[in-house]
């Protein structure tokens, strides 16, 4: 297959990589706060991850100008659809990660971010009313990407902004997060199993009440009984996913197994606050435990990749 052909089926799901790397870097971050160690050589890791989204931003638009049909394919596709709002949930993360750098650019990436994840979001529940074609069985766990971001938002907004518009976009993740959550029950109990590439995707239920969480606390400024569901509900959906561990063994490798990794970032940096806020070592062991967790996660992942990018197993057409 040609260059120009392996352009034709890049893939806008290549953003989960960035929401992962990124997860990670938050991740060493708190770490490095928690031991009191200085955090400054992470900004390198910080910088080659921007670069990489620039690579990878690059690639897609000159697939957009090149093979505009195969961008419009991707927009319609029942799937790959919910996978479009990777790209301004990695701005949103980057507007996080460069809070304590430069606040005067993460505002800008903030702007930037929030305003793409809103149309992406009004775009995807605008397909989700009126479309013809899609069915229970096209639903999976990747669909709750774009309310993942809305949950985001408050963590860097609530400094950057008034608390009232980080109130606005949590209450729509919150909210979507739920309706969501009861549709994938609905789907996987009573109806056929979802294919082998889409296994991974189920550890992006972590994420909503993890994401959640951290960010129910940035809004109120202390832990209640609410923000403990939360936190006890992402904790739990980890650990019954990591009972399914010989489901998760016999999936081989897809782009989507980075799917793995953002979630396992969100309840890491949950559970970081969650020792901030008490105090308690039980919170403080779970969380370099899920540190080495995420750490193995990504560089295995990292590994995978380059080695099917190699073989040419990456960007080949699909069904």
């Amino acid at each position: 297959m040609t260059s120009e052909s392996r352009l034709k089926y890049f893939p806008i799901s290549f953003f989960a990589i960035i929401m992962g790397l990124i997860g990670l870097y938050l991740v060493l971050e708190k770490a490095a706060v928690i031991l009191n160690f200085e955090s400054g050589p992470l900004v390198f890791l910080l910088y080659f991850i921007v670069l990489l989204f620039l690579v990878l931003t690059i690639a897609y638009i000159i697939k957009m100008i090149l093979y505009f049909e195969a961008v419009r394919k991707e927009l319609a596709h029942p799937i790959r659809l919910s996978f479009f709002p990777a790209f301004s949930i990695s701005i949103i993360l980057f507007s996080i990660a460069f809070l304590d750098i430069n606040e005067t650019l993460s505002k800008y990436l903030f702007v930037i971010g929030v305003t793409l994840h809103f149309l992406a979001t009004i775009y995807i529940l605008s397909q989700w009313v009126r479309q013809t074609k899609f069915e229970i069985g096209h639903f999976n766990p990747g669909w709750f990407i774009p309310v993942v971001g809305n949950i985001l938002i408050p963590i860097s907004g609530i400094y950057l902004f008034s608390p009232e518009l980080s109130w606005f976009f949590y209450s729509i993740g919150i909210v979507f997060w739920m309706i969501l959550f009861t549709i994938f029950i609905y789907r996987v109990v009573f109806h056929h199993p979802m294919p082998s590439k889409l296994i991974p995707t189920f550890f992006i239920l972590i994420a909503p009440p993890a994401i959640g969480f951290i960010s129910y606390v940035k809004l109120t400024g202390s832990i209640d009984s609410f923000s403990k569901i939360l936190y006890y509900m992402g904790l739990f959906l980890l650990i019954f996913l990591a009972a399914q561990f010989k489901m998760f063994a016999a999936v081989k490798f897809y782009l989507s197994s980075w799917a793995y990794s953002f979630p396992v970032a969100a309840i890491s940096l949950a559970t970081a606050l969650m020792y901030q806020q008490t105090g308690l070592a039980f919170f403080n062991t779970l969380f370099f435990c899920l540190l080495a967790l995420l750490t193995i996660f990504v560089v295995l992942l990292a590994i995978y990749t380059i080695k099917a990018a190699v073989k040419g197993e990456i960007c080949v057409k699909e069904d």
